[in-house]
């Protein structure tokens, strides 16, 4: 086997990419405000002098959307080194629970829990990876190297009962190629202008009807925020004390 040609990578990406696409646009039409509002804390934008309503609303929306993208693009990540990693060396997606590729390269029998990036969990969730390639190694019952292959950042460490590789280190591993991790990165933009473009107009109206929203519920009739009114919608049990 031998690592994907440019054509096969692009090919691959632009029919995948859309999807991404498409989740970003899907995501923004079930957001609810106050489903939203619920999760952030009302005192940091206090703190921060946040006095306009617009404001207080693109800060949830950044911080929604940020975490939402991380989430759908290191999917498609993910299926992009599983792809990548078949047409090399085989690879395979694999059935072992916490483990995304399963791969033989230079006799070496490889599992890799893929993240997105280098900074990716707590100590719990470290914990619970080491759990995951524990019970494989008991699975496979012979010899196999742990990986927490992460798609963009520096760190290549022995972490003792796995290794951690990033950006080009894990990029060469599943692909055999030095320079996969450059590759990969122009077919990405395929018709990225006119999708977000369409997802800047989907963005406008949620924007805008978010802050009609936040208005009515949430400020004084000179229309400042109401800064009560949303700690008690965030902060009161008092409903809950109440049901009990």
């Amino acid at each position: 086997m031998a690592r994907p040609t440019k054509t096969v990578l692009v090919k691959f990406i632009e029919k995948n990419i859309p999807d991404f696409h498409k989740k970003r646009i899907e995501s923004l039409s079930k957001l609810k405000l106050k489903k939203v509002l619920a999760r952030k804390n009302p005192y940091l934008f206090k703190a921060k002098h946040t006095e306009s309503a617009a404001d207080l609303v693109k800060q949830l929306l950044a911080a929604y959307l940020s975490s939402q993208e991380e989430t759908v693009f290191g999917n498609f990540l993910e299926s992009l080194a599983v792809f990548v990693c078949t047409k090399a060396f085989g690879g395979r997606k694999s059935t072992t629970e916490g483990i995304d590729l399963e791969f033989e390269r230079d006799a070496i029998r490889y599992i890799v829990s893929i993240k997105s990036g280098p900074n990716w969990g707590n100590s719990s969730q470290i914990k619970k990876m080491r759990d995951y390639f524990r019970q494989a190694r008991k699975i496979v019952k012979h010899s196999i190297e742990a990986i927490n292959g992460c798609c963009y950042g520096k760190e290549v460490s022995n972490k003792g009962d796995y290794k951690k590789l990033c950006g080009q280190a894990f990029w060469e591993l599943v692909s055999g190629d030095d320079d996969m991790y450059r590759e990969i990165i122009e077919p990405l933009g395929h018709k990225a202008k006119e999708r977000n473009d369409e997802f800047n107009k989907e963005y406008s109206k949620i924007e805008n009807k978010f802050v009609e929203e936040f208005i009515q519920d949430f400020c004084a009739a000179d229309k400042s925020i109401d800064w009560n009114k949303l700690v008690a919608f965030s902060s009161n049990n008092s409903k809950i004390s109440n049901e009990h």
